[in-house]
């Protein structure tokens, strides 16, 4: 375990799992295979690789940036989803768990019947549009009542502190964009970075909540040529 006094490594944090990359100097290479949290420090999982590493060190730290480009477009996908299903189904859905990985996306949300095929379709066409428009994804930090004006999902339960960020994308409509919620991941620049957007699943996994699994970019090409 190794933590660094500043780090460009994501720790795994509201879904979305940590970053993986390689930490580097002239006395040893170490291979970060995971990051989490521990109380304020950010505490990066992994093996050394070759020689050794002391404390103190200078290291160059650097993460692995396809796994985080594909971890960006799954979380970012996972909001646009989130919004579609508000849209399709209706304004009782919520979100009730995620996970966001680089090969695949997961959602969970409140919701008393199965999805229907056609509205699964109507949720791919809704979200596909949004990439498809390729619209800025733009992030700021605001208090939290400014936040809520601005009509920023809000997770029921959760503890927000004064300052919160908020995260807008997707196409506007009476001034307000396609999906506004609040969120410290990572995220596309764009949404046309996310190139594709797929359905592999839809389920129950307890009373009342039913589960989306999806793909996006190479991972959703490679299903839709299957």
């Amino acid at each position: 375990l190794i933590v660094l006094n500043q780090t460009p490594f994501y720790a795994e944090s509201g879904g979305q799992i940590g970053d993986t990359g390689i930490f580097k100097n002239d006395t040893g290479i170490f291979e970060v295979q995971d990051t989490k949290k521990s109380g304020g420090a950010f505490v990066h999982q992994g093996i050394v690789t070759m020689g050794s590493l002391k404390a103190t060190q200078n290291v160059e730290a650097t993460v692995k940036a396809d796994i985080r480009a594909a971890t960006a477009r799954n979380h970012s996908a996972t909001h646009l989803l989130h919004a579609a299903l508000r849209q399709i189904l209706g304004e009782h859905v919520q979100q009730k768990g995620s996970l966001v990985a680089s090969d695949i996306l997961r959602f969970d949300f409140a919701n008393d019947q199965p999805v229907s095929f056609a509205q699964l379709q109507e949720i791919e066409r809704l979200v596909n549009a949004e990439v498809i428009a390729n619209t800025p994804v733009s992030t700021e930090e605001l208090d939290i009542e400014s936040a809520k004006n601005k009509g920023a999902m809000m997770l029921f339960g959760e503890k927000y502190g004064d300052k919160v960020r908020v995260l807008s994308m997707g196409s506007q409509k009476d001034d307000r964009h396609f999906s506004i919620e609040l969120c410290g991941g990572i995220h596309v620049n764009r949404t046309g970075d996310i190139g594709l957007f797929k359905i592999i699943s839809e389920g129950g996994i307890a009373a009342g909540i039913r589960r989306i699994e999806a793909v996006t970019g190479t991972a959703a090409l490679a299903v839709v040529q299957q």
